[in-house]
C-alpha cells in the first residue's frame, strides 16, 4: 500500500468521482490513477469504487470507511511535514485561506498586505465561497483556515475562534421611496420592497431569517441573491431592489451614489469566526495571520481554544 494510491483514491472522491478531473488536479494520467486504485483495491480485498464500464459511479460501503481513514492518514502525513518544515524552514511554505467575497474584498486587503510583507516566501492563496463551502474546504483539507460568517455547527471537527461581530445595513439609490419611511426603519417597511441580498441570507438560523420569523412575516420578495457584494450593489444601482448587506461593505468613497440606512436594530449582530481543523498542526506564520486578523487571538489563546481537551464531570 502506497501513499500515492491513497492520495489518488481520495482525489477521485473529492472530484465527484470524475477520474479525469482528479488526474488533471494531480498532474498525472487518467489510466495511471485507475491502475493504482485497482491495485489498492486488490490489496485490500474490497472495492472502494463501484463502476459501470469504465466510469466510476459511486462509492461502496466499505469504500466510505476506507476513504474516511485515508483522509485522516493524509492529513497526519501533512502534519508531520508541517512539523519538520517549522523547524527547518519556518518562514516559507503555503497558507490557504477560505472566506466569503465580503471578507476578501473589505476585511482582508490590509491584513494580506502586511502578511505578505512579513512572509515573502510564503505562498498565500485566498479561496472564496459561501459559508458552507468554505467550512467544507477546511474540513476536507483544501484550505488551512476559514473565515466564516455563518453558523457551522454541522462541522464538529472544526474549532471556532471568535473574532468580532458585524451588522447589516440597507443600501438604496438617492431619493428611493424607502428613505421616506419613518426613522428608524421597521422590518415591515423593509419587507414591503423587493430585496437584493446574499444567497445564504435566508438560510435556517441566519440572523435575517430569525428577524423575519420573529416579526411573523413571510420571506420577502428576493429578486436577486448574490454571493458577491459588488454584484449586489450593481443591481441596487439599476433600481432592481433594496440591498441588504454587511455594513462593512459600504465604501463611503466609492459608493457616493448610494444611501446607507442602518439596520443593526432589525437584525442581531453576526459573529465572524476563524475555523481550523482541531487535528491540524498550524505553522508559525498561520498563527501570525490569525493574530493579524483578530489581535486578541494570540498563539496562546488559539492553542487553548483549539487543543485543550474538554473534561466532562460525571460526578453525581
Amino acid at each position: 500500500m502506497k501513499l500515492q494510491q491513497l492520495r489518488y483514491a481520495l482525489e477521485v472522491y473529492r472530484h465527484n468521482l470524475n477520474v479525469s478531473e482528479a488526474a488533471e488536479a494531480l498532474f498525472t494520467s487518467q489510466p495511471g490513477i485507475s491502475k493504482q486504485i485497482r491495485l489498492l483495491e486488490e490489496e485490500l480485498g474490497v472495492q472502494i469504487f463501484i463502476r459501470s464500464g469504465k466510469r466510476v459511479v459511486s462509492v461502496s460501503q466499505p469504500g466510505k470507511a476506507v476513504l474516511e481513514i485515508v483522509e485522516r492518514i493524509l492529513r497526519d502525513v501533512q502534519n508531520i511535514k508541517n512539523i519538520g518544515s517549522e523547524f527547518t524552514d519556518h518562514d516559507s511554505g503555503s497558507l490557504i485561506v477560505a472566506t466569503t467575497h465580503t471578507q476578501a474584498r473589505y476585511a482582508l486587503p490590509l491584513i494580506v498586505a502586511e502578511f505578505v510583507k512579513r512572509y515573502p516566501k510564503v505562498t498565500l492563496t485566498i479561496k472564496q465561497g459561501s459559508p458552507a463551502a468554505i467550512a467544507q474546504m477546511v474540513s476536507n483539507g483544501e484550505a488551512d483556515i476559514a473565515i466564516v460568517t455563518e453558523r457551522i455547527d454541522e462541522y464538529p471537527e472544526l474549532g471556532k475562534l471568535t473574532c468580532y461581530e458585524w451588522n447589516h445595513a440597507v443600501i438604496v439609490p438617492h431619493e428611493h421611496p424607502l428613505l421616506d419611511c419613518k426613522n428608524p426603519l421597521s422590518i415591515e417597511d423593509l419587507a414591503s420592497f423587493p430585496l437584493i441580498t446574499y444567497e445564504f441570507a435566508f438560510n435556517q438560523g441566519s440572523s435575517i431569517a430569525r428577524a423575519f420569523n420573529k416579526a411573523r412575516l413571510e420571506q420577502p420578495d428576493v429578486v436577486l441573491s448574490a454571493a458577491d457584494t459588488d454584484v449586489l450593489k450593481t443591481y441596487v444601482r439599476l433600481g432592481l431592489g433594496v440591498g441588504l448587506m454587511a455594513k462593512m461593505a459600504y465604501d463611503p468613497e466609492n459608493d457616493t451614489d448610494l444611501e446607507l440606512v442602518d439596520a443593526s436594530h432589525l437584525f442581531e449582530s453576526s459573529p465572524t469566526w476563524i475555523a481550523v481543523r482541531k487535528d491540524t498542526y498550524l505553522r508559525g506564520y498561520a498563527y501570525d495571520f490569525i493574530e493579524l486578523f483578530a489581535p486578541k487571538l494570540t498563539r496562546e489563546v488559539v492553542d487553548r481554544t483549539l487543543y485543550t481537551p474538554v473534561v466532562e464531570d460525571f460526578s453525581i
